[in-house]
C-alpha cells in the first residue's frame, strides 16, 4: 500500500512531485518568504535552519514529502507523515505554501488531491495533528470536513522550546465519501 500511497499527483496545474535534494534551493526560495511563520511549526525551515530541517524531512522513512507545484514554480511542500498500514491510517502535514498562493484556494486544491488519493489506496483514516496556535490550518482542515477530535496537551517541545499543545483532527473515509 505504502508504495502506492507516495506517488506523484497532480490536478491541472496543481503538481506533487516527491521531494528531492534537486528542489532544495527553490523550497528554501519559498521557505524564506515568510520567516515569522516558523515560530508555530514543529521545525523551522528558515535561513537558520533550512538545510537541517530539509535534510531530516526527505531522509526519514515515515516521511512522504512532497514539493507542491503551481505550473512551474515551487510554491510549498507537504506530505503523508507516519503511515500504518495495519491501521489503514496516515497523516498529512508539514505544510507549507509561499504567501502569494496563500487564499487562492491552491491549499485546499492539494489536500483535496491528497486526500482522494489517499482513500483510494485503501486508508481509512487521515489525520491532522495542528499547533492550538495555528487557527489558518484548523480553519482550512475544518472547510475540508475533518473534526476535532480533541487536544494533545504538551504534546511536544517545538524547535523554539515552547511545549506545544496539539489539536487532533481527522477525517474517515465514509466522511469523505459523504461530502464527495
Amino acid at each position: 500500500m505504502l508504495d502506492r500511497l507516495y506517488t506523484e499527483l497532480a490536478d491541472g496545474d496543481l503538481r506533487l512531485g516527491k521531494l528531492q535534494a534537486a528542489h532544495r534551493t527553490a523550497l528554501r526560495a519559498a521557505c524564506t518568504a515568510d520567516p515569522d511563520i516558523w515560530t508555530i511549526y514543529s521545525s523551522s525551515f528558515g535561513p537558520d535552519h533550512f538545510d537541517a530541517s530539509f535534510d531530516a524531512l526527505i531522509g526519514h522513512a515515515s516521511r512522504m514529502a512532497y514539493a507542491i507545484f503551481d505550473g512551474d514554480k515551487l510554491v510549498g511542500m507537504t506530505a503523508y507523515l507516519r503511515p500504518d498500514v495495519s491501521a489503514q491510517t496516515v497523516e498529512i502535514g508539514n505544510s507549507y505554501i509561499h504567501p502569494a498562493a496563500r487564499g487562492t484556494g491552491l491549499n485546499g486544491r492539494l489536500k483535496r488531491l491528497m486526500l482522494d488519493h489517499a482513500f483510494a489506496v485503501g486508508m481509512r483514516r487521515i489525520e491532522f495533528r495542528i499547533d492550538e496556535r495555528n487557527a489558518r490550518s484548523q480553519a482550512a482542515v475544518a472547510k475540508l470536513g475533518a473534526v476535532k477530535e480533541g487536544v494533545l496537551r504538551s504534546e511536544r517541545i517545538t524547535w523554539t522550546g515552547h511545549v506545544r499543545d496539539t489539536g487532533l483532527w481527522s477525517l474517515l473515509a465514509a466522511e469523505w465519501t459523504a461530502r464527495s
